[in-house]
């Protein structure tokens, strides 16, 4: 059995040179034919055409494009990375502070893009406006969405269906009312207007608010819920009001109601 062994090994051992000039000779027969003038003005084109890409003065520029490439890409990413790692940081240690601040920024750009859009030909932006509207974002609706979004995740802990449409019925009946009333009352206040007039501003634009914030709120509050985390619940809401805010900044900026 041994002996064998060493045979076969023998044999494939000495096989395979032959092999390997069998094969060599078959390439040149089927290698097309050139002439030898055209083969040499080739190979001088090619040794010329060589000996230019290689030179020190484009290979030392082409290598320092590419490690400037890398660097820039690898700096991007990680910049996006540490950007992200940064706030979910402040995020754990400043919980209240960090959400009231992204809140903050969130009406404040929300107000802008709403002026924007309303803005009359030859009227000017109402800086003191998107003032009052940052600072609602700062001052009550980011310790309110703490607040909230921590008590829905201890109260309703599980995320299957059935809890998730509890949260919305409770952020309809419960959050919004509160958020939007506080909305046009701290606003109103900050523009001076009695409480006979805040009264009658809630009368007249509570209800049409709540009534359309159902064709919008529902399916923002399923997403939220269902999908993300406790911690960042409040941002993703906040990014939701971006559009939402809009209207409302509208509706704020409406004229006084008069009371009856």
């Amino acid at each position: 059995m041994r002996f064998h062994l060493i045979s076969n090994f023998t044999r494939a051992a000495l096989a395979q040179p032959t092999r390997r000039r069998l094969s060599s000779l078959y390439d040149q027969q089927c290698r097309p034919y050139t002439p030898s003038v055209r083969r040499h003005q080739n190979h001088q084109f090619a040794k010329k055409t060589r000996v230019s890409e290689t030179t020190p003065s484009e290979f030392s520029s082409h290598f320092a494009a590419l490690l400037l490439r890398r660097s820039y890409s690898s700096k991007s990413s990680n910049s996006g990375m540490g950007l992200l790692s940064w706030y979910l940081g402040v995020l754990e240690t400043r919980p209240i502070l960090t959400k009231s601040i992204s809140s903050a920024v969130i009406y404040g750009a929300a107000d802008v893009t709403s002026q924007l859009i309303t803005m009359e030909a030859h009227s000017a932006w109402d800086s003191i406006r998107t003032l009052r509207m940052a600072a609602f974002g700062l001052i009550i609706l980011g310790p309110a969405q703490h607040l909230w979004f921590n008590f829905v995740g201890r109260v309703l802990p599980k995320r299957d269906m059935v809890t998730t449409f509890k949260k919305l019925a409770m952020g309809q009946l419960l959050y919004g009312p509160m958020i939007n009333g506080g909305f046009f009352s701290f606003n109103a206040a900050l523009q001076g207007e009695s409480g006979n007039e805040i009264g009658a501003r809630l009368k007249r634009d509570l209800i049409p608010t709540l009534l359309n914030g159902l064709m919008y709120w529902p399916l923002c509050d399923f997403l939220t819920y269902k999908v993300i985390p406790v911690h960042l619940q409040p941002l993703m809401n906040s990014s939701f009001s971006y559009l939402w805010t809009i209207y409302l900044t509208y509706m704020a900026s409406l004229t006084k109601a008069l009371p009856h």
